[in-house]
C-alpha cells in the first residue's frame, strides 16, 4: 500500500536538520575528537584538539553555527518505493526547507547562482541532493553541510587499472598532504573507488555519512581503510596543518562495479567538524 507523505513535512524536516546539523556536533564526532587528543603527541596538536572541542561546546550551548562556513547543503535522500509525496514537487520542498532552516537559523548564504556571475542566491539554495530509491514506505533525510575549504580539498582522477591499489593510495596519500592542510584537520577522508566519472565523487561524499569508527563491511576495504589511516596520521600534517601525530579521525570507502578499462578514484575531504543530522519520516 502506498503511504503519502505531505511535500510540507519534508520542508520542515530539511529546515531543522539544516540548523541541527549546522550547530551540534554528532556523537561519534565528539567521541572520536576526544579519543584522537589523547593520542595526540604534540603540546600544540593537544592544544588545537581542546579548542576545536570548546568551540563545539559553546556552539551548542548557544545554539549558533560550529564554523562561520555553514557550506553548501548536501542532502541524501533515501526515499522507499511506496511513498508517495503530495502536494509540491520533492525537490522544491527540499529547497524549500534549506531556504527556511538558514533563514531562522541565521546561517550564512554561499550559494551563487551562476559560477562565473557570483550573484548569491540569499538563501543557500540550490541543495545538492542525492537520490536513492529503496524498498519501503519512509523517507530517510541526511544533512550534510560542506564547507568550501574542504570541498576545495577535494579530487578526483582516472587511473589506469593497472595502477591498483598502490596507484589509488599514493593519489590520497598526494591529495591529502597537498590539499588537507587548507581544510581545517583533523579531517575524516572519504574515497570513492569505481563507478564512472560522474558517480564516483557521490560515493566519496556518501562515506562521510559513516560513523567514525566503524570501518566498511567488506573486509578488504576495511583493512584498506586501516592502512590509509595510519599513512595518513604519519605525515605529520596534524591538527589544523600545525604539524602533529593526528591529521585524520578517519578514512572511509565505498566502491562500485566500474569499466573494465577504468579505475576512478575520487576523495571527499570534511573537516573535523564532520556536520550531519538524519530523520527518518
Amino acid at each position: 500500500m502506498t503511504r503519502d507523505i505531505p511535500a510540507s513535512k519534508i520542508t520542515e524536516t530539511v529546515a531543522r536538520l539544516c540548523q541541527q546539523a549546522n550547530c551540534f556536533l554528532p556523537e561519534d564526532v565528539w567521541r572520536s575528537l576526544e579519543e584522537s587528543s589523547l593520542k595526540e603527541k604534540t603540546e600544540t596538536g593537544r592544544d588545537v584538539f581542546q579548542q576545536v572541542m570548546e568551540n563545539a561546546r559553546i556552539a551548542a550551548q548557544k545554539g549558533i553555527a560550529l564554523c562561520q562556513d555553514t557550506g553548501i547543503t548536501d542532502i541524501f535522500l533515501a526515499i522507499g518505493q511506496d511513498v508517495h509525496v503530495s502536494g509540491e514537487n520533492v525537490v522544491d520542498a527540499i529547497n524549500d526547507g534549506v531556504a527556511k532552516g538558514y533563514r531562522e537559523g541565521y546561517l550564512r548564504k554561499s550559494i551563487v547562482s551562476n559560477p562565473l556571475h557570483r550573484k548569491n542566491t540569499g538563501d543557500n539554495t540550490p541543495a545538492q541532493i542525492y537520490t536513492e530509491i529503496v524498498p519501503g514506505d519512509k523517507v530517510r533525510i541526511t544533512v550534510l553541510p560542506k564547507g568550501g575549504g574542504s570541498e576545495n580539498a577535494s579530487a578526483l582522477k582516472m587511473l589506469e587499472p593497472a595502477a591498483g591499489w598502490q596507484g589509488i593510495k599514493e593519489f590520497i596519500l598526494e591529495t591529502v598532504t597537498t590539499k588537507g592542510v587548507n581544510a581545517c584537520p583533523p579531517l575524516v577522508v572519504g574515497v570513492g573507488i569505481g563507478g564512472s566519472f560522474s558517480s564516483v565523487p557521490g560515493l566519496a561524499k556518501k562515506s562521510l555519512l559513516r560513523e567514525l569508527g566503524k570501518f566498511s563491511d567488506d573486509f578488504y576495504y576495511a583493512e584498506r581503510e586501516k592502512e590509509l589511516l595510519k599513512e595518513i596520521n604519519k605525515t605529520g600534517v596534524g591538527p589544523m596543518g600545525l604539524g602533529g601525530a593526528i591529521t585524520a579521525l578517519a578514512v572511509a570507502i565505498e566502491y562500485a562495479p566500474c569499466h573494465i578499462a577504468s579505475l576512478p578514484v575520487a576523495v571527499s575531504i570534511q573537516c573535523h567538524s564532520c556536520r550531519r543530522r538524519s530523520e527518518v519520516i
